[in-house]
Parts: C-alpha cells; structure tokens; sequence
C-alpha cells in the first residue's frame, strides 16, 4: 500500500515548511501539514470495514491482515478490463473508490483525480442486492472548495459538512455496514484507533506510530511533522466512541480539504493548457473582487474577441512546465490551438431562449459550468435521469411514472426513501439505477434527500437554492407559497449537482450515472436533452438547456476545449 504521489508532495512541503523554502506569503495547500498527513493515513486504512470486523469476530488480530482478503478488493473494476487490485488481501477503504497514481503506467489505467474506473464503484457484497454503489464515484479534487451558500456534498446534496460525509461512508454502505449496523460500525472503528499498536505496513509509511499516541499528541517522541494541533487531538483511551469516529472523520476531511488543483501565486489555476493560454495572451484569470464567475466568464469572451479581431491571439503547442513540452500523464499533445478556441467560443457562447434553435455553435455551457471553477456546485436535471429510464421503458416513460407527493411520502416513507439507520428497511427505489422489468426504480437524485427528515443538515440551503431557482424569494422562502416544501419538491425531481469539468481526463466515465464513456457522448446528449426540453418533453428538465443550441460540426472542437482543461495533477 504505496503513498501517493499527492503524499510524496505532502511530505516535501513540510520539508519546505521546515526549512522555510515556501514563502510566508505564498498560499500553502498545507495549512496543518501534521492533519493532512495523519488524514491520509486515516483515508487509506482498511481495518474500519465491517469486513474486518467480521475477521475479528472470528479470532483475528487487530494488527494482520486477514488471510484472505475482501474479494471487492481484489481487483480494480474499470468499464473494458479489470485491473490489480492496490488493496488486494485487506478490506475497503477510502482510496479504493477514489485512486490516484495506482494504476499510472499499467495498461488500461492511468493517472485518477481521486475517482475510481468503474460506472459505479463495486462495495462489498452483503446478501443484500447491492454490490455496486447507486451512482458513479465523483473526483474530490476540488469537490470541496469553499462555495456561495456553504458545502452541499454528493451527487444530491445529503451532506452539509465534509466530516458528516466521512462518518457516513465510514459506517455506511460503502463500508460493508447495513443501515441498522450504524453503532456497531461506531464502536468497530474506535476499537480499531484504540487497539492499533503501530506495527502495521500502513503505519510504517506514516512514522511507525500507534493511532493512540498520534491522536493524543503528548508523547515526546512524536515528530514534529506528526503533532496534531490540539483541536485535532482526542485521547482514545478515555474519549467515547462517537468522538473518536469524528476525530477520525475531521482528519479526513482536513485531508480531503486539500486536494485541489495547482494555483499559482495569486490563487489562479495554472497547469492546464486553457490556464497556459490566458497567462500567454495576459488575459484575466479569475473573477475581479466582487464579480460572479458568470460575469468573468462573460468579461473573458469579450477580451479574447478583442485579441482576435487585432489578430493577436497566441496559442499554446507545448506545455511550460514539462521539459519536453509534454504531458506527463495524459497521452497527447499539450495545446491550444485554434480548434481550442472555437470549442472555448461555443462553450461561453449564450442566447435567450427565444431565438430560433436553427444557429450551430450556442453551448451556453456556462450558465451552469463558468471559469474558473467550471461549476456552479448547484442542482439541475439535465436530463440523464430520463435518457437512462426512457432507454429501458420506452419513449416518454419517465414522463408518466407516478411521482408520490410529500403528503404521501411523508406517509409511507419506507416506500420510496433510501434507508437509514432511521428508516433500516426503506426500499430505496428511488436512489437505485433504473433496470429492466422494473419501471418502479429509478434515481431521482435530489428528491431523496429534499424535505427528508433523516438527512435535516442540508435542508435550509436546499430550499434556498430550489427556491432562488423558480424565482422565489430566498429571503423569505417560509412567506412565499411558490417555495413551500410541498411545490419545491416536484422542481427536485432528477436534479444532481453539477459536476466540475477540469481534468475530464482523468475521471470517466461521465455523469452521476457512468453511462458516457466519451466526453463526444456527453456533448451528444446535451444535444439530445436540449431539444427535448425545447419541445416541452423533459420533465423537470434544467430551464437552461432550452439555450443550447448544437449542431453535429460543434462536436469536435467542444470536446477539444474540454480536452484543454486537463492537466498533470499530482
């Protein structure tokens, strides 16, 4: 179980902390290079699985590995060929869903931005039908940057906090643990921190010390690139085992906090060939003080036509920061040429929705997806939901299936909500992908958890965004009977969090779903579902897409700007 190469830099820069190699003023990734590095140890651990619970159960040492592993772990699923397994012979963890350098140079693998290869990620198999997570694993690199309107985490906004995330995966289904395991999942994982005594392979790579010296932070003999400030400590042997498991879950998060992709001096992205093209043509990298990324996005189409009407463009054949003008992980040319260029004008490209739909080249990709961050970290139905279902059903199929509304859900929650430890037994039908033969069972993404009363720590900032969408007032959505829970949560239907578009490179296949292998298909069904939502046949389908207006000849150059957002992440 190798370090990543995310490590190795985790380990350098608090060499250069040391030393004083970076700049006091210069914006360090590693604000508690101590945390961050104790948090990947906790992100790669494999003993919190109910796997190894069940190995312990039977006799096993806390401290070897089991003989046999979990067979999820076996291999690393992907959508041609399996691959070896990194965690072949011990149980799930983190990585296992969320890789990075593990399969860089082995055929058929490559370099990941924290996601996995598969459609939906495999999770070990407990009798219980489900041997594949519901939806397809997303990147965390960048997943949590800070956002207008706090954290909204997963695909439909279940958790406001990264720790809440954490203690979910950890002791959820993900894990091995059913919905009614949850606090036998809580008193497995502290035993787990409590009883570690440091030995292990794992530990070795993190300084060979025990979970309960590193997380108390007293002994003298912990490095100092190991002390955990003191609001990250917890002392195992006294504290109850629910601090414990979010001592756990807070470690994780620092370390998930960050995984972002490289910004230079002044906070601006920098490595990929887009990132390269504004610094060579001095045009604006981020959003000026006050302005919304839209307004930028805006801003920066204007500079660039001014450059072109001057002929001043100058493009990018070679990558600065490579010796051979190379990438390092991606197989192709590092550019931004004028093919580039088109793709960029018909991504920002925008039109009211009254025009008529017969001009090529109107993406209006950014209502949705505006530099730099590419994402606008809200909810939208773009139409896969209905694609998926409609493809097994039958034309319009989704648009007939029978949709309870909150006064029925609110009376049989158990037939339509995901399980909880609350509700173990709750069916989840609307939270599965959608299969043949079984036309009751689909994914209707934000609906699951909107107005769902086991999941209460998102709900304001969910009514808040739904409500700004139907053009209620956010202030008073309680006053106004547009945005009463009861009409909000039809307008939930199929919404899924917009995704972030950098480094598609390293993060198929594509949408909540998995089921687009190419960034061609994802441009082809935009293409689908906005005429779709043009002709009034997509239910609750993202006003927006009414604006994209795509001809087959836009093809080609969207994907090679979206190709132009890659980069070497490491």
């Amino acid at each position: 179980m190798r370090r990543s190469m995310k490590s190795a830099f985790v380990a350098g820069a608090i060499m250069l902390l040391a030393t004083g190699a970076i700049g006091a003023g210069k914006r360090s990734q590693l604000d508690e290079p101590s945390a961050v590095v104790i948090g990947e140890r906790l992100f790669l651990e494999t003993r919190f699985a109910e796997f190894f619970a069940e190995f312990l159960a039977g006799g096993g040492d806390m401290n070897r590995l089991p003989p046999a592993g979990d067979p999820v772990v076996d291999v690393t699923e992907t959508t041609s060929a399996p691959l070896p397994g990194p965690f072949a012979g011990a149980s799930i963890n983190c990585r296992a869903c969320h890789l990075v350098d593990e399969h860089v140079g082995v055929p058929g693998g490559g370099m990941r931005t924290y996601s996995d290869f598969a459609r939906r990620s495999p999770i070990p198999d407990r009798s219980d039908g489900h041997t594949a997570t519901p939806r397809n694993s997303p990147p965390l690199v960048n997943a949590s940057l800070k956002r207008a309107g706090g954290l909204l985490l997963h695909f439909d906004g279940e958790f406001a906090t990264l720790p809440d995330l954490v203690v979910a995966t950890l002791t959820g289904r993900n894990y091995g643990w059913l919905p009614r395991q949850s606090h036998e999942a809580i008193r497995h994982i502290a035993r787990v921190v409590r009883d570690d005594d440091g030995e292990g392979d794992l530990a070795a790579e993190f300084g060979g010390l025990s979970y309960r010296t590193v997380l108390a932070g007293s002994d003298p003999s912990i490095p100092a690139e190991l002390l955990l400030p003191r609001e990250f400590r917890v002392d195992v042997a006294t504290a109850p085992d629910d601090a414990i498991v979010l001592a756990v879950a807070n470690l994780i998060a620092v370390y998930t906090e960050q995984l972002v992709f490289s910004t230079d001096d002044g906070g601006a992205f920098n490595l990929s060939p887009f990132d390269t093209f504004l610094e060579r043509n001095a045009l604006p990298k981020t959003p000026a003080r006050g302005e919304s990324e839209i307004a930028y996005s805006r801003r920066l189409l204007r500079a660039i036509a001014a450059l072109e009407r001057q002929h001043a463009i100058q493009f990018v054949d070679g990558n600065p920061n490579t010796p051979d003008g190379a990438f390092q992980f991606h197989d192709r040319p590092f550019r931004f040429g004028p093919l580039e260029l088109r793709g960029l004008q018909i991504f920002f490209a925008e039109q009211p929705t009254a025009q008529v739909p017969d001009g090529p080249g109107v993406g209006n990709c950014i209502a949705c997806h505006a530099a730099p961050n590419f994402t606008d970290f809200a909810f939208h139905n773009t139409g896969v939901t209905q694609v998926e279902y409609d493809a097994l059903h039958g034309a319009m199929a989704f648009a007939r299936l029978d949709i309870p509304d909150l006064n029925a859900r609110r009376e049989n929650p158990d037939a339509y909500l995901p399980a909880t430890s609350a509700h173990p037994d709750a069916s989840g039908r609307f939270r599965l992908p959608a299969r043949a033969g079984i036309p009751k069972q689909v994914d209707l993404g934000l609906w699951n958890v909107f107005a769902n009363d086991d999941f209460p720590s998102p709900q304001q900032r969910i009514s808040v965004a739904l409500c700004r969408d139907v053009g209620g007032s956010a202030a008073a959505a309680v006053f106004d009977r547009a945005c009463s829970t009861a009409a909000l949560l039809p307008r939930a239907i199929a919404r899924f969090k917009t995704a972030g578009l950098r480094d598609l490179g390293h993060s198929g296949p594509y949408m909540h779903n998995g089921e687009l292998d190419t960034l061609a298909d994802v441009v082809g069904l935009y293409r689908t579902t906005s005429d779709l939502m043009r002709n009034g046949r997509l239910r609750n389908g993202a006003r927006e897409l009414a604006d994209i207006v795509l001809d087959a000849g836009d093809v080609e150059p969207l994907v090679a700007f979206l190709r132009a957002l890659d980069e070497d992440y490491q």
